[in-house]
């Protein structure tokens, strides 16, 4: 049996690394299709425990590498196309390997914070959850409308953002398999390819230094923590709120990491992982599912033990140290051949990569979900706005979720 999960851990860290590597092969899709299989597991007496270490592993080490492709590739996931904006303009500085260090170091911080949040969770959750479900599109509003009005041009932000919220709205009430899918990759990754193409951006040689060179001062780091630990849980649990939802409170309440790079991404970072940890703590503290992976995790349990906790979050500990090893040289890699790739036939590449992706995963109303969010992306950039507006897609149709 130790030998099964041993084993199992380490073939959960590749799969993980292969779904954070792989725009559109995420996680949730991989956590289906291992559901499916369940039944032939059980003929072959594979323990379901011994499944859940694979599903917790590759999910925690998604979480760490998934900002690679995002970072140097422009082609992001549901859980880090924030680091898009922050990450690529390091990017084209020659700091690519700075950025990918920052989120993973938000990652590694993650890790206490997950543990004490576990103790909380099981608890106080099951006495607070009702009273949070009332107060959080009021928190949503609050934090959207001050996402718009801290712009200079408020105005045209507010159209954007009201665009987003439209589409968000528009999409989510058609018939689109996997929706955010072409959703976030249209606004946050296609739309940044196209203006790449039209500017024929040349990235310039990356910057590898060693860890030393990569610190964050006691201040900036202290606020990131707190922001990410008073934000990240409270997206832990409640269907429709994410890690983006998370990273948004947390930077624009404290709005000091709005104008710091390196804080947003270790502030990402730290919240990708928190979120994902959390979503499975939550399934013993009220027996409620977020993630895909967490789904899984509960159909595979059944009702979830203490000592299934226990080992799910050493399982979460584990893999998190071992895919920031794995994040960091993976991150190595690319950063020391990105910039002798042409990353004009590399942004088409991914483009054409991208909509074959959505065509497959998704359907022709898919694509056409693709096309629209790609042009209000493009909009958005060429106007100057911050892209964060284009969130709006998300926090619309989640204030009108919890409020209706």
């Amino acid at each position: 049996m130790i030998v099964e999960l041993i084993v199992m851990f380490f073939v959960g860290i590749m799969a993980g690394v292969v779904t954070g590597l792989f725009p559109g092969i995420h996680i949730n899709l991989v956590a289906a299709g291992l559901l499916a299989l369940t039944s032939s597991a059980v003929i072959f007496n594979v323990e379901p425990i011994v499944l859940v270490v694979f599903v917790v592993a590759m999910a925690v080490t998604h979480t760490f590498v998934d900002f690679i492709p995002s970072v140097f590739l422009g082609a992001p996931e549901e859980d880090s196309f924030l680091a898009v904006l922050p990450g690529h303009e390091l990017l084209m500085e020659g700091k690519g390997f700075e950025a990918i260090v920052m989120t993973l170091y938000g990652g590694l911080v993650a890790l206490p914070v997950i543990l004490v949040f576990s103790f909380v969770f099981v608890y106080f959750l099951p006495s607070v959850y009702d009273f949070i479900r009332i107060v959080l599109p009021y928190v949503l509003i609050f934090v959207s409308l001050y996402m718009i009005f801290t712009e200079e041009e408020w105005i045209l932000s507010g159209v954007i953002f009201i665009f987003a919220g439209f589409l968000g709205m528009f999409v989510f009430s058609l018939p689109v398999q996997e929706p955010l899918l072409p959703l976030l990759s249209g606004l946050f990754g296609v739309s940044s390819l196209v203006v790449s193409l039209k500017s024929a951006v040349k990235i310039p040689k990356q910057k590898v230094e060693s860890l030393k060179k990569f610190r964050i001062g006691r201040k900036e780091f202290w606020r990131s923590t707190l922001a990410g630990a008073a934000a990240a849980p409270l997206c832990s649990f409640l269907p429709g709120v994410g890690s983006g939802h998370a990273a948004i409170i947390g930077s624009e309440i404290n709005g000091s990491l709005r104008k710091n790079r390196r804080g947003f991404l270790f502030l990402v970072g730290m919240i990708n992982t928190v979120v994902m940890a959390l979503s499975f703590v939550t399934i013993y503290a009220i027996g409620r599912t977020r993630t895909g992976a967490a789904v899984a995790v509960e159909k595979l349990l059944g009702e979830m033990s203490v000592s299934d906790l226990v080992l799910i979050l050493g399982v979460v500990f584990a893999a998190g140290i071992s895919a920031f090893f794995v994040g960091l040289q993976l991150a190595r890699l690319f950063s020391s051949r990105i910039d002798k790739i042409n990353y004009r036939k590399l942004s088409l590449g991914v483009i054409v990569l991208l909509v074959i992706v959505n065509l497959f995963l998704s359907n022709i109303l898919g694509l056409l979900v693709l096309v629209t969010a790609s042009a209000l992306g493009v909009f958005c950039i060429q106007s100057r706005v911050r892209r964060i507006q284009l969130m709006g897609a998300l926090l619309v149709p989640t204030i009108l979720y919890y409020l209706v």
